[in-house]
């Protein structure tokens, strides 16, 4: 038992630090728009870069909640689950990172305060029970899809690089929401949903611009 949670603490650890640190790889191409080449001013590179920020602070996060959730489950069949989203997301987190080297534009300069904040959270929801975990995966989810919905909104028209990128995490989320869903999860009280919205709210407007 020592071994297996001597295990857990350096695989967490190891997750955190190749996350934050290390270029991350993806296992499926980028996607593209066949046909569409990106011609940006430098105002439209600002704006997308800064978007796909926040885009990437999100896969951050991402990161984090799905290892604190496998982490702390007791059924290996769910934390198998949020191994392989977290797999996943390790696409998005690999796109995003590429569109910002692509657009001259960095990552935030708190990723490891959002590791922390999420990672936390999911520690939280994991001490809660697996069906309320999955439910912070359903509602997490569920307002990651809105808001990428909303980039496609604000992304300059002809950055096809970028919108294809965002429009690819937008299904895989809403995929991630139904599999939860489908799971079992439990719906959250409004109030807990209104609190993951604010902090959500600050996240992206702070990430906006560090």
């Amino acid at each position: 038992m020592l071994t297996n949670r001597t295990d857990k603490f350096f695989n967490t650890a190891d997750g955190a630090l190749r996350t934050l640190f290390v270029a991350p790889h993806a296992t499926r191409a980028c996607p593209t728009v066949s046909g569409e080449v990106t011609q940006l001013s430098d105002a439209e590179k600002a704006q997308a870069g800064a978007l796909m920020r926040v885009n990437h602070v999100g896969e951050i996060c991402a990161q984090a909640l799905y290892t604190a959730q496998a982490l702390t489950t007791q059924n290996n069949e769910l934390a198998a689950r949020f191994e392989r989203a977290s797999l996943e997301e390790t696409d998005h987190l690999a796109w995003t990172r590429q569109r910002l080297d692509e657009l001259g534009a960095r990552p935030s300069l708190l990723n490891p305060l959002w590791y922390g904040a999420a990672f936390g959270l999911g520690l939280l929801a994991g001490r809660l029970g697996d069906q309320v975990s999955l439910g912070f995966v359903l509602e997490t989810e569920n307002q990651v899809e809105a808001h990428l919905q909303s980039h496609l909104t604000l992304l300059p028209a002809n950055d096809h690089a970028s919108r294809a990128i965002v429009a690819q995490m937008k299904d895989d989320e809403a995929r991630h929401a139904a599999q939860a869903q489908k799971a079992g999860a439990t719906e959250l009280p409004q109030v807990v949903k209104g609190l993951m919205k604010a902090a959500a709210r600050v996240m992206t407007t702070v990430a906006y611009r560090v």
